[in-house]
């Protein structure tokens, strides 16, 4: 109940989520206007894939780097130490774009002054991604991506996914687009995970490590409601194609406000629903977070 509680925390604390960004070549104004501020969100690695970013008609190349930091700490009646880090990398040519993002998540807390500190947070996580334009509505990817979290029960977490998306919208400040593709998932399970499950006769045992195939759909949507604000939405069902009990349900939401040019505020929304969870496991995982951005091009 102590990491539930204090994870809860850490997502609604804004003193935790402090994220600067660095562009490491300048972007036209145009997309600098589509995409006011980042979302905040540090959950990279996610199972299935993240959406395909087709930049603006007048701003197909680009070379850009994005750094986010932050951290929480608090003394006195209860102690805690919570640290987030991520990494954002974009490069596009012509018709390819390549991208790449790693993220870290880690805190530990305390009762009291007294008692020795727990971890309560502990996850790392990459994705790379290459996509390829056939024409201005329709791409193909590939995402390779690996997740290592502590509370999930997971040493590792691969996802190899391939698919293709279609823009039904595709204006500078408008999008609605879907996508289709197919999931290999492999995962490498933290051994008190296995041997708890063995021990408990009232759950199935579970093996070391499990490829999963699934079958994913996605649809998004982005909209700059004003100069100043820009709303987006997303989500996704990912079904395994060998036990139907496995299926999985993403949903994402963003609400960002610029300031000025260079302070904005992202607030974000996500919740993930997993229906056959591993023993021990919630199926549903929500996390709220406020972020204060500074951005430098």
């Amino acid at each position: 109940m102590q990491h539930k509680l204090f994870r809860s925390f850490i997502a609604w604390s804004p003193l935790a989520l402090l994220s600067v960004a660095t562009s490491v070549a300048a972007q036209p104004a145009a997309l600098s206007q589509r995409a006011p501020a980042t979302t905040g969100d540090t959950q990279v690695a996610q199972e299935g894939f993240k959406s395909a970013e087709k930049p603006a008609a007048d701003s197909k190349d680009a070379n850009s780097l994005k750094v986010m930091a932050g951290a929480l700490w608090t003394a006195g009646n209860s102690r805690t130490l919570a640290l987030t880090g991520a990494g954002d990398y974009r490069l596009r040519r012509s018709e390819s774009q390549f991208s790449a993002l790693a993220a870290v998540n880690f805190g530990k807390s305390a009762q009291d002054a007294a008692s020795p500190y727990e971890t309560t947070v502990e996850n790392y996580q990459a994705r790379l991604r290459y996509d390829y334009f056939f024409a201005d509505s329709v791409a193909a990817f590939l995402s390779v991506s690996a997740r290592r979290d502590r509370f999930q029960g997971l040493n590792l977490r691969l996802n190899v996914d391939p698919g293709v998306a279609y823009y039904f919208i595709d204006e500078q400040l408008h999008l609605l687009w879907g996508e289709l593709g197919y999931d290999v998932q492999y995962d490498i399970r933290r051994q008190d995970v296995v041997d708890a499950a063995a021990a408990d006769a009232t759950v199935p045992d579970i093996a070391k490590s499990e490829t999963r195939h699934s079958a994913r759909a996605f649809v998004g949507y982005d909209n700059q409601l004003s100069a100043a604000l820009k709303f987006g939405t997303s989500l996704e069902y990912l079904q395994a194609v060998q036990d139907t009990t496995n299926w999985r349900l993403n949903w994402d939401g963003a609400l960002t406000s610029q300031i000025d040019s260079d302070f904005s505020i992202a607030t974000t929304l996500a919740v993930k629903y997993e229906h056959n969870p591993l023993p021990g496991v919630e199926s549903t995982d929500v996390v709220t977070a406020l972020n204060l951005v500074y951005t430098v091009q």
